[in-house]
């Protein structure tokens, strides 16, 4: 292990870019748009994907005009840290940390019920799933930021062409392109639209990766700015699609278990289509290897950056001769055994109210990352600092960070209000909804009393540490850029 070191910047623009796009594709959209439009229905669930959109959007814009100006290791908690107060970046440090960690067994857990679908599958002991998914997902982590950027590439591209063609064939069935298995019960065109819900978080993992990316500064704006148009095609539009397709009274959709309950492949079963439903299920498969793939690669970045900003134990901060954070992703990875509480009844609800926690975390994340944006604009608006001059600018600022702020307080504040409306208290629904932010703000004041911080003013804040370094790399690597020169790599560039 020898001395400690840093992170390499192994993770090329292609990386970058599939990671921007298809990091965000996993089993929610998947599987778990299912439970969205059985409780929403079809208007519901497209309305409830086009807010959260903006929401992301916003979140995004933002994150990445600080990103691409300082491509660090930690990201919004480093910025947190610098341009409001350290006490923040520690609290959302260890939030985010705990937020993708926990994620870790949930798509452990995911991935084992997807193989329900096929009975021989199902037969097994689901701990023998369970340990093989887990020993693959850590496995390309552990050979390095390489490998990890080379399989969420190969990764994402897989779910991305599916989705493309999950689109198509839902445009089709819907004109009546194909034979129905129950003519009287399927739906074609427009007849289920009603109400919704979401869920888009994984999309700022991106910034993680400026730490360990080949020229940030031109990379990271470029997958910053595409991701609107990503989202509005693959979320919204896809979520349109599929709505046209399922009805939000199917009993598969409400069996809320294992991929029985993905929409898609509900359609398509439903429309007579064969061996389709087993592809697409395969792939639901490898988006829950991909995501367990990123959450432990943005968790060990996470705990990675608040040991070198001194916020954890220094020994987080170690790395081996070709930049990987060993310790960190030692001490993330072993999160991934508490997805054996699942295969105990008793342990099933536990992990269940785990996983609910973590949903809220990163929702104040954006919160938080929202926050530090607008006390950077306002800093760099107080310093006299032209924003023009950033290799990237977010567009609509500061408006867009207030409005996604408003937005998101709103949703932590309502994520489980049918709790106060029922007519027993349900303790365990209640906490897991809500524990979260106390918690927050509790190791937010424990941090400021022990280390004594102060509150960064906007006439204080530091923006040329680092920059300097970045500039002359930034340089070097514009001079050996070579800008695409046949036709096919101009159109490649475009789409990437």
């Amino acid at each position: 292990m020898g001395a400690q070191g840093g992170v390499k910047r192994n993770l090329k623009a292609r990386h970058l870019q599939m990671i921007a796009l298809g990091g965000t594709i996993g089993t929610g959209l998947f599987v778990g748009a299912g439970s969205a439009l059985a409780t929403g229905g079809a208007a519901g669930i497209f309305l409830g994907y086009s807010i959260v959109g903006m929401i992301v959007y916003a979140v995004m814009v933002a994150l990445g005009e600080m990103t691409a100006l300082y491509p660090v290791n930690g990201a919004f908690v480093h910025y947190a840290s610098r341009f409001v107060d350290p006490s923040l970046g520690f609290a959302l440090g260890w939030n985010y940390w705990y937020n993708w960690a926990i994620t870790i067994p949930t798509e452990i857990v995911a991935a084992a019920l997807v193989l329900d679908y096929w009975p021989r599958a199902a037969e097994i002991n689901v701990a023998v799933w369970i340990t093989i998914f887990f020993i693959v997902i850590t496995a390309f982590n552990f050979m390095g930021v390489g490998a990890y950027g080379e399989a969420e590439f190969w990764f994402a591209l897989i779910k991305i062409v599916t989705l493309l063609g999950l689109i198509l064939v839902a445009l089709i069935i819907t004109a009546g392109g194909v034979p129905t298995s129950d003519p009287s019960e399927y739906p074609i065109g427009f007849r289920f639209f009603l109400q919704a819900s979401f869920s888009f978080l994984g999309t700022e993992i991106v910034a993680l990766t400026a730490g360990e990316a080949e020229n940030p500064r031109r990379n990271v704006p470029k997958a910053i700015k595409r991701v609107f148009a990503r989202i509005v095609f693959f979320y919204v539009v896809g979520v349109f699609m599929m709505s046209l397709i399922v009805s939000p009274n199917d009993p598969g959709l409400l069996n809320n278990s294992g991929t029985a309950a993905s929409p898609w492949v509900i359609g398509i079963e439903k429309a007579g289509i064969k061996v389709l439903p087993h592809i697409v299920n395969g792939v639901i498969l490898t988006a829950a290897f991909s995501a367990g793939n990123s959450d432990l690669y943005a968790a060990s970045r996470t705990l990675y950056g608040l040991a070198c900003d001194g916020q954890a134990p220094r020994i987080f901060a170690k790395c081996l001769k070709n930049g990987l954070p060993i310790w960190s992703l030692v001490a993330t990875a072993s999160v991934g055994f508490l997805a054996y509480m699942n295969c105990g009844t008793g342990g099933e609800r536990a992990f269940n109210y785990l996983v609910a926690i973590a949903s809220v975390t990163g929702l104040i994340s954006w919160l938080v990352i929202l926050i530090t944006y607008l006390r950077f604009f306002y800093g760099a608006r107080k310093q006299g600092i032209d924003r023009d001059a950033f290799p990237y600018k977010a567009p609509l600022q500061p408006w867009a960070s207030y409005a996604a702020a408003f937005m998101i307080t709103v949703i932590i504040i309502f994520s489980d209000y049918q709790v106060f409306l029922a007519d027993s208290w349900d303790i365990g629904s209640f906490l897991s909804a809500y524990i979260t932010i106390p918690w927050f703000f509790l190791m937010l004041i424990a941090w400021k009393v022990w280390k004594k911080t102060t509150f960064v003013r906007l006439e204080a804040m530091d923006f040329s540490s680092g920059r300097r370094a970045l500039d002359l790399m930034e340089e070097e690597q514009q001079r050996l850029y070579r800008p695409p020169q046949t036709w096919w790599e101009k159109v490649w560039d475009w789409l990437m």
